[in-house]
């Protein structure tokens, strides 16, 4: 741990010491998240892993509070994140993921409390911190609908106990003009205001340099490196040769398809809307590595009340088939990078094997979720049951 603590404030000492963060090849992140860990050079060289562990028991509160506010206390849902081995693994290990998921719970609490400026100013911060959260922009912008939310007064939550239907088909029907709503226009402003603002400021003290390493580096990346994606053995075979700027961007046409769909038929649920975004996106990445897997494990827990899958055995089976698949991949990854076999095309056979795993526990748990919308329109009466799972 120690020798990991001293590498981890190698990093970082960089910028403490006036110079840029990017000098370090291996970072891609926004300098904000430099700057945060400049006391790792300062005050102690685990100044990082406790700001991230400290990320990791706020995701937990976060979780707690949200349902909460559903009126819903399940202590099991909460239980998922601060026991999960994974999750608070990853942020002792030095990874600032537990901030961005804080982010993200953060903005989803902002808005079903009705501060609908908190939201927009984390959400901009939250984009320009780690790329990926854009793909919440359309479930979010859709659900600003004005007959569900308006800015200031908070907007009537569906409990927990709300009776509706989870086979009807539930798409968002809306016309331009009602598309331009103030609280969309607002939300734009705000997050585009602040996005493009921290973007100008990193441009300002790191130039091109920060442009392509924290932003235009994620969309055309191409990494040789055996990991999760079924890219991979693609990449690896024709590395030598210069990728097309087109073919970089055609392996996101699945990913972007897949978003659209998912966005119109469960924007009304944004949560799980998300969750399934975050999932499907990772899933059909050109890069998959393990800590790309807390993205969607922070919102799992949010969206476990409404599930009717049962653990026993049908959550048995999703949850030994997803860590068998994963743990056949690692195998033949052990056998790779310290064994020196050649087994690359067994690799990218378990990679395959990886996907239809995340593909068929997606299906089944859509299958089994009971539709909530997250906002009552206006006029619709209050519910005032609070339930409570164990």
């Amino acid at each position: 741990m120690e020798w990991q603590d001293a590498h981890l404030s190698s990093r970082f000492s960089l910028m403490a010491s006036g110079e840029s963060p990017y000098k370090r090849t291996t970072y891609r992140y926004s300098p904000l998240l430099a700057l945060l860990l400049v006391p790792n050079s300062i005050i102690h060289r685990s100044w990082g892993k406790f700001i991230f562990s400290a990320s990791d028991l706020l995701v937990g509160l976060f979780i707690r509070e949200i349902l909460k506010l559903r009126k819903v206390v399940c202590t099991v849902s909460v239980m998922v994140w601060l026991l999960n081995p994974f999750t608070f693994t990853i942020g002792t290990r030095g990874n600032c993921e537990p901030i961005v998921c804080a982010m993200i719970l953060w903005i989803i609490f902002s808005l079903m409390k009705g501060n609908l400026s908190q939201a927009a100013f984390w959400y901009g911060l939250v984009v320009h911190f780690r790329v990926y959260p854009i793909i919440y922009a359309l479930p979010i912008i859709l659900v600003l609908d004005s007959k569900l939310f308006r800015s200031g007064p908070k907007p009537s939550l569906e409990d927990w106990n709300s009776h509706t239907s989870s086979t009807e088909k539930k798409t968002f029907h809306f016309s331009v003009r009602s598309l331009f709503s103030r609280e969309r226009i607002m939300f734009g402003l705000i997050s585009g205001g602040v996005f493009l603002a921290c973007n100008a400021v990193s441009f300002y003290f790191y130039g091109h340099e920060f442009l392509h390493e924290a932003l235009l580096y994620h969309l055309t990346r191409t990494d040789p490196r055996h990991n999760f994606s079924i890219y991979f053995y693609h990449i690896y075979l024709h590395y030598e040769r210069q990728f097309s700027a087109v073919e970089k961007l055609i392996s996101f046409l699945p990913q972007f398809t897949l978003q659209l769909a998912l966005v119109f038929s469960f924007s009304k649920d944004p949560v799980f809307c998300m969750f399934l975004q975050t999932v499907a996106f990772v899933a059909f990445n050109k890069v998959i590595t393990a800590q790309y897997f807390v993205w969607f494990y922070c919102l799992l827990p949010l969206i476990l009340p409404w599930s009717r899958m049962k653990l026993k055995w049908e959550g048995i089976l999703c949850i030994i088939l997803w860590i068998g698949a994963q743990t056949h991949w690692l195998l033949w990854g052990y056998m790779l990078e310290f064994k020196g076999v050649n087994v690359l095309l067994q690799l990218w056979m378990a990679s395959l094997v990886f996907l239809a795993a995340n593909t068929f526990v997606l299906v089944k748990i859509i299958q089994r979720h009971r539709f909530s919308p997250l906002f009552r329109q206006y006029g619709s009466s209050d519910g005032k049951n609070v339930e409570k799972l164990d």
